[in-house]
């Protein structure tokens, strides 16, 4: 009968020792499902971080581009004007030059139109035919 008794125990001690096992793995679960939630908020978090990071890089790039373009457009700006003012300055001389021009010769260009106005020559057209009566 000892055999008998031993049964009992030794099925009880198994139990225990498998329900310890079973009690070790789920608590070895949970402590891998806690890595991995950290694992994945430290992802989140660094992503979150990266593109703060891009967004402050990207608007000094965009400050930095705006700065260039206006000092681009203040150092062509002066060039600009500078080039305005010569063409002002070449074409109030021409307009000068033209209007002399024309007062000098008014009277002379007067006299040539009304020379060709009242000059007549009549003649007959080439195309005309006598007809005969």
């Amino acid at each position: 009968m000892a055999s008998s008794s031993w049964y009992p125990e030794a099925i009880h001690s198994l139990a225990t020792q498998q329900s310890q096992g079973i009690q070790t793995l789920l608590e070895a679960e949970k402590e891998a499902a806690k890595v991995v939630q950290k694992a994945r908020q430290y992802r989140v978090q660094k992503l979150k971080d990266a593109r703060s990071e891009a967004a402050k890089e990207i608007e000094a790039y965009k400050v930095q581009k705006q700065k260039d373009y206006e000092a681009y457009e203040a150092e062509h700006k002066s060039q600009t004007s500078t080039n305005q003012q010569s063409i002002d300055e070449s074409t109030n001389k021409q307009l000068g030059e033209i209007k002399t021009d024309v007062e000098k010769n008014r009277s002379n260009v007067i006299d040539k139109i009304l020379e060709r106005v009242t000059q007549t020559h009549p003649a007959l057209h080439k195309n005309l035919r006598k007809i005969e009566a």
